[in-house]
């Protein structure tokens, strides 16, 4: 297999997570261990596509981990040293080559351009690329 042309790709937010999480050490490491809720600030020229959100939807968020080593190839699972070490595509580590987060939340509440989230472990700050839907078998979305 021939290397893979390093061409770019544009990618903008389109907001950003206001978190009490300030400090990745701080972050519990999945969403089920303790993430408290966050708000999602949309950018205003977003304000069309989330008009049908509502307060108990499922959705995912994707996210960039800006403060993430791109660097990183192995990592020991859950940071703990005793860990064999495994390729970083078989975990969940913030730390690749292009750290996108993936997140299932559950839409909380709506405020204008403010989205409030449970179970998002990411930290202040950092930048929302999407939001789609949890579908169902029987969705068409």
């Amino acid at each position: 297999m021939s290397a893979m042309p390093d061409t770019g790709y544009h990618v903008r937010p389109i907001g950003r997570v206001l978190s009490p999480l300030v400090e990745r050490k701080n972050a519990p490491r999945q969403s089920d261990e303790g993430a408290p809720p966050a708000w999602l600030a949309i950018a205003p020229d977003m304000a069309e596509a989330m008009r049908d959100l509502r307060a108990g939807d499922e959705v995912v968020l994707l996210t960039w981990l800006d403060r993430a080593r791109r660097d990183t190839l192995v990592v020991h699972p859950r940071g703990v040293p005793d860990n064999a070490e495994i390729g970083v595509f078989s975990t969940r580590s913030p730390d690749r080559p292009n750290p996108i987060g993936l997140h299932r939340v559950t839409i909380v509440a709506i405020d204008r351009l403010r989205i409030k989230v449970s179970g998002l472990e990411a930290i202040d700050g950092t930048p929302l690329l999407d939001i789609k839907p949890v579908l169902g078998p029987a969705d068409v979305r």
